[in-house]
């Protein structure tokens, strides 16, 4: 007879997974193959989840790190993330068939640097050096107009051309703490600088990292769902190490955890990054029903109900 399963608490947080734009640019790739018929190129991961890019090539997606890898006469999907103005430019050069899959609150951020480089000032974008939606944004703007700042330290040090003229923006992933402090730093180096009247940061990352900080006093270890490179993933970790939980990891899915790093816990948070699927969250909460007496608590600080809509040559 086997021993007893130890208890383990589940506490999940909730929101937690696809948000908007997420959910709408598979779906573009999705209503792409089905009208165009296969292959449909989609340039980079139109997220950042394996797992979600894996069964777009199942349905017949063909992913590609730039546009000459595009066969002509085929259409071509731009990622989530943003691209570079000259992207689509090539595209047009090349008279291919394209469909920008650019979140929607990307795009804002992209149409507020222009504005301000219209108005002659400087831009300042606070993000993450090589991201994919920090080189989209920089790509707006003719090469030398925005200035990256990393972390409060970058700008307390930055040099600009005109301090009286200028502007920040944000990457829409990023720490909400963390960019509260670089935009501190910002505005006692420049009174005058000016900013998006709301934060670039978008709900869907605001309100996973709110739920975070609510369970992560509650638990002995916290795991998020999401890959190494999906920036809202690597800042749900850095939020729950530090409002309660040090114990804190990321893993992509359910046969990447470590059951010995587990030892010892019994409340484990989990929640998921803005790229990751819910099968991952329930295949995560089996497996540890295999190895543990598992009680799940799901936390809810908010409900989300935003919809973006599909580019139209994809709707009628």
């Amino acid at each position: 007879m086997s021993p007893p399963k130890k208890a383990l608490k589940i506490l999940l947080a909730s929101p937690r997974g696809f948000c908007a734009g997420v959910d709408r640019a598979i779906q573009i790739v999705e209503r792409a193959i089905e009208r165009y018929g296969r292959p449909v190129y989609v340039r980079h991961e139109i997220v950042h989840n394996r797992h979600v890019v894996e069964n777009l090539e199942a349905k017949g997606a063909i992913f590609i790190d730039e546009l000459d890898e595009v066969s002509d006469g085929r259409p071509v999907v731009f990622s989530a993330h943003g691209v570079p103005k000259a992207v689509p430019a090539e595209a047009c050069r090349r008279n291919l068939l394209y469909v920008d899959a650019t979140c929607p609150l990307v795009s804002k951020v992209h149409r507020e640097a222009e504005r301000h480089y219209a108005a002659g000032r400087t831009v300042v974008l606070i993000g993450h050096a090589g991201h994919p939606e920090v080189i989209g944004t920089i790509g707006q703007l003719p090469a030398g107009a925005v200035l990256l700042v990393e972390d409060a330290a970058q700008a307390g040090r930055l040099e600009v051309p005109n301090p009286g003229n200028l502007a920040y923006a944000t990457q829409t992933t990023l720490s909400v703490d963390d960019t509260i402090g670089i935009v501190a730093a910002l505005r006692r180096r420049f009174p005058a600088i000016q900013g998006p009247k709301t934060e670039d940061i978008c709900y869907a990352t605001t309100n996973r990292q709110a739920a975070v900080k609510t369970i992560a006093p509650k638990c002995d270890a916290l795991v998020v769902i999401g890959s190494p490179k999906s920036s809202n993933s690597m800042r749900l970790v850095e939020v729950a190490s530090n409002n309660g939980c040090r114990k804190s990891r990321l893993v992509q899915c359910a046969a990447d955890m470590d059951w010995d790093w587990l030892s010892g816990a019994s409340r484990l948070g989990i929640t998921a990054g803005a790229s990751a699927p819910e099968t991952l969250v329930d295949e995560l909460i089996a497996a540890c029903r295999e190895r543990y007496d598992v009680a799940v608590e799901e936390v809810r600080t908010m409900e989300e109900s935003v919809v973006f809509k599909l580019p139209r040559a994809l709707v009628a």
